[in-house]
C-alpha cells in the first residue's frame, strides 16, 4: 500500500465495511427513539416526562422499562462494545496488506456476523443463536488481530 486511498481496493474494502457498521449503530440510536416515542415509554430521565409538545401527557410510568425500548438498547450496547475493537483491528489489518479476497472475506463477513446478530436480537431468537454470530465476528477480530501483530512482530 503506497498511501491510504480509497482507489485501494483493499482500503476500499475496509471503508465499506467500517461504513456499514458505523451506519448500523447509528441507526440503534434512531431505532430507539422511534421505539420510545411509539411506545410513549421507555424513558430514562425524570427530565423526560415533563409536559412538552412531545409529550403532552406525561406520566411517571413512562419511566418504566418498556421492553422493546429495552431491546434496543441492548442491541445499541453490544455495538458499543465491539464496534471499536472492528475499527481498529480491521484498520491494522489492512496495513498489513493481506490479500484482497481474505481481507475481504473477513472484514464483510464480520458484518454479514454483526447484522445477523442484530437480527437474532431484534427478533429475540434464543441466547445460543445471537452467541454463535458473536462467536464468528469475534473470531474474525481475532484473527485479524494476530495476523497484524505477527506481522508487527516481523513473523
Amino acid at each position: 500500500m503506497d498511501g491510504i486511498s480509497l482507489h485501494d481496493p483493499l482500503f476500499a474494502t475496509y471503508v465499506v465495511a467500517a461504513s456499514l457498521m458505523i451506519l448500523k449503530a447509528v441507526a440503534m440510536s434512531w431505532l430507539t427513539v422511534f421505539r420510545m416515542v411509539r411506545a410513549q415509554g421507555g424513558y430514562r430521565s425524570p427530565e423526560d416526562i415533563r409536559k412538552t409538545p412531545l409529550n403532552p401527557a406525561p406520566d411517571p410510568a413512562q419511566l418504566l422499562p418498556n421492553e422493546g425500548v429495552e431491546r434496543i438498547r441492548r442491541i445499541q450496547m453490544n455495538d458499543v462494545e465491539n464496534l471499536p475493537y472492528f475499527l481498529v483491528a480491521g484498520f491494522l489489518y489492512v496495513l498489513t496488506q493481506p490479500s484482497l479476497l481474505l481481507a475481504q472475506w473477513l472484514l464483510y463477513g464480520y458484518v454479514a456476523s454483526r447484522l445477523l446478530h442484530f437480527l437474532a436480537y431484534f427478533t429475540a431468537q434464543i441466547h445460543d443463536i445471537r452467541a454463535t454470530l458473536w462467536t464468528i465476528g469475534s473470531l474474525i477480530l481475532v484473527f485479524m488481530t494476530v495476523r497484524t501483530l505477527l506481522a508487527a512482530l516481523g513473523a
